[in-house]
């Protein structure tokens, strides 16, 4: 009997950013919806996950804002074709935070080309998402009570 190979995943931390009962996701600079947060570097091996959360919250939404990150609430799998020359597929296994914006105003930096502030309660993710983040992006719903 064979033992399966083991898969090699990137690791991420997202927040599921809200304010006043609305959820932000931003479309990246390829074209695909995403939440806040992206990966761990290789130098973040020791550091806090929800640190790495902060570094990235600074990169793609600016330093104006204040926020309070939660409990790490949905577990996500996702494979994407990475945008090199290779277009190699890559698989992804993200942490997603829940966090409130306290007060400032988001600021898309150069990552991403668009924003949204979607109602919790009539956002239909299908309309923006796909695999993993569809799938995390719903049960972070379901647990909201949606």
């Amino acid at each position: 009997m064979s033992t399966p190979s083991k898969d090699s995943y990137f690791v991420a931390v997202k927040a599921f950013l809200e304010r006043e009962g609305k959820l932000l996701i931003l479309k990246d600079k390829f074209g695909d919806w995403d939440l806040p947060g992206g990966r761990i570097t290789t130098d973040e091996f020791e550091v806090p996950l929800e640190d790495i959360l902060r570094r990235k919250m600074r990169e793609e939404l600016g330093e104006g804002i204040v926020y309070e990150i939660g409990k790490p609430l949905v577990f996500m799998r996702h494979e994407r074709v990475e945008a090199t020359p290779e277009k190699s597929m890559v698989r992804i296994f993200a942490v997603g935070y829940q966090a409130t914006l306290t007060s400032g105003d988001v600021h898309l930096l150069p990552a991403h080309a668009e924003m949204q502030w979607v109602d919790i309660k009539t956002f239909k993710p299908e309309n923006y998402f796909s695999g993993g983040w569809l799938k995390g992006v719903k049960e972070y719903l379901a647990l909201r009570g949606k």
